[in-house]
């Protein structure tokens, strides 16, 4: 039982939070210019979305932030 909830820790730890989907959904919807961040370039929710789970929390936050900041100007 206690590797099910590791499991479940290591989930929620990749996972982004709901004001985060949303934002990236909202963001991405209809994009025809891509969003830069963390050297990388991204036209898709999906895009983003995994390429953030894949990073560490902190370095995901950054990330996050960036895209932010980007997909404001």
């Amino acid at each position: 039982m206690k590797s099910g909830s590791t499991m479940t820790e290591e989930t929620e730890e990749q996972a982004l939070s709901r004001p985060q989907r949303r934002f990236l959904r909202r963001i991405f919807n209809g994009r025809i210019t891509p969003i830069a961040a963390a050297g990388r370039s991204f036209l898709t929710y999906k895009e983003a979305a995994r390429h953030l789970q894949s990073l560490a929390i902190e370095a995901r936050e950054e990330a996050y932030r960036e895209i932010r900041e980007n997909a404001e100007q």
